[in-house]
């Protein structure tokens, strides 16, 4: 089930609603919010319910061990370890098993028959909540109370939670606590919360499906078929769709948060403004980079200890292996990480000449979204010799000798009308635009109203409503 259905927006969000309200108390309303969460992911596919569970369950005995070990001394590390060790071979065993297979078996040249694993939903962002979970208490990061560690609901409501489970923000126990002791409900948070929802689906079946229909046409055609002009378009058009896709996600996750009382955090900063790699990476996908920093980047050395360009490459080698089990993926982290490095050099040791602000800007401004772009073709068609051949086309080499269509063929109005307005919504132009008043308040939602219904036409009239990342 998809925040972007009609199942989700008519059927199950306003029954989740109507008992979350309808029934009082504290514990109700956790133990609703957790049965729904878990028909939720269950919906299409029951029996991964099943190992959802299991994870659950094991990262709360971990922490009770824990807990009951004292913590810090070695019995609580040796159970630390093993949550861990449980979490992530969890993950390697249903993400990267078969990759890993087939990897040593080109590489050896053995013949053995490998099992396609089916990959469970949404497993990445759960699992490393989990793994979150079970390393704040060891650290002691939890404000550990008997009931916050006695209590399985408190637990398993943090890791499964529908709002976010599918997608993130990845959310810290620390923050989410207070929230499942108390939360304050009222109707102008349900409202805040609705907004921030209606611009989430917005984003995401306005410009995120309609981009990403063109995007997928054009990139996943042969490259023999296609000019220089269809490849830098598809590739625009791919960009777009994934930063629509992910962060509009991220805000209906955000807005159902606030329906149910709770506060998650901002996942996208404007990211397409940025103007180096390093600023992409405060800007992007803000929990995961923030999961690295304090689990695995600081626990390297970070930029005290050890050497930070190997910290570094780990990190991005990490972040490539986390979002799929391909070596597209995994030079894509290090795509990204080499220019880490690289600016992380320059800044020690800088240019002779130094560029006055009015070129410089617009300059680190192309050079990041020249990166980022290309990145995004490593991404989407993560077969390396497919990639090769379509970046090469990008640089007019290879040019094929026909081509059926012209790139004007998918530059219809509706097509120009949509790029245009996602280019303009990079840019956060709300922050220097701020009309307040009861006229604006009124246009705003009926303009809300309309964007809604805008999201039902399209969500109804279209077979095309895809989850990039669904996968991870």
């Amino acid at each position: 089930m998809v925040f972007s259905s009609t199942i989700f927006l008519c059927v199950f969000l306003p029954l989740v609603l109507l008992l979350y309200y309808a029934i009082p108390g504290k514990w109700s309303k956790n133990i609703i919010l957790l049965v729904f969460s878990l028909v939720f992911y269950g919906w299409g596919e029951p029996r991964l319910v099943v190992l959802m569970v299991v994870s659950l369950i094991m990262n709360y005995l971990f922490g009770i061990l824990m807990h009951h070990s004292h913590l810090r001394n070695k019995k609580g590390r040796v159970w630390l370890w093993l949550a861990v060790i449980f979490n992530i071979g969890l993950l390697f065993y249903f993400k990267y098993f078969t990759f890993t297979a087939e990897s040593i078996a080109a590489l050896t040249g053995a013949d053995w028959v490998i099992k396609e694993i089916a990959l469970p939903v949404g497993i990445s962002f759960y699992t490393f909540q989990g793994m979150s979970y079970v390393i704040d208490v060891y650290r002691e990061d939890v404000n550990v109370k008997p009931m916050v560690q006695k209590n399985p609901i408190k637990v398993a409501l943090y890791i499964a939670m529908f709002p976010q489970l599918i997608a993130g923000p990845i959310v810290r126990y620390e923050d989410v606590l207070p929230y499942l002791d108390k939360r304050n409900h009222s109707f102008e948070k349900f409202a805040e919360g609705v907004e921030v929802f209606i611009i989430g689906l917005s984003k995401k079946v306005i410009f995120a499906n309609i981009l990403g229909e063109v995007a997928t046409s054009l990139m996943e055609t042969n490259a023999g078929m296609i000019g220089t002009a269809h490849a830098w378009f598809g590739a625009i058009c791919y960009s777009l769709q994934i930063f629509y896709d992910f962060s509009g996600y991220s805000e209906m996750a955000i807005g159902l948060g606030k329906m149910f009382g709770f506060e998650f955090m901002q996942n996208f900063n404007f990211p397409y403004i940025s103007r180096s790699i390093t600023e992409f990476w405060r800007r992007w996908h803000i929990s995961l980079s923030g999961w690295f920093r304090d689990y695995l980047y600081i626990p390297l050395g970070g930029n005290r200890r050890g050497n930070v360009y190997f910290n570094l490459f780990v990190v991005f080698l990490a972040t490539g292996i986390w979002h799929g089990a391909a070596w597209g993926f995994i030079i894509w982290g290090l795509w990204h990480g080499a220019f880490m490095l690289i600016e992380r050099i320059l800044k020690k040791h800088p240019l002779p000449v130094k560029l006055p602000r009015f070129i410089s800007s617009p300059l680190g401004w192309i050079y990041s979204m020249l990166v980022v772009i290309f990145g995004w073709v490593l991404f989407r068609i993560v077969d390396l010799g497919a990639t090769f051949d379509y970046i090469k086309l990008m640089f007019g080499i290879g040019q094929p000798e026909y081509v059926r269509y012209g790139v004007m063929y998918y530059l219809n109005p509706r097509i120009i009308t949509v790029l245009a307005a996602a280019i303009i919504c990079c840019f956060p132009w709300k922050n220097y635009i701020r009309p307040r008043g009861a006229v604006f308040t009124f246009f705003k939602r009926v303009a809300l109203i309309a964007l809604l219904v805008i999201c039902f036409m399209l969500i109804t009239n279209s077979t095309f409503n895809p989850f990039i990342y669904y996968q991870f």
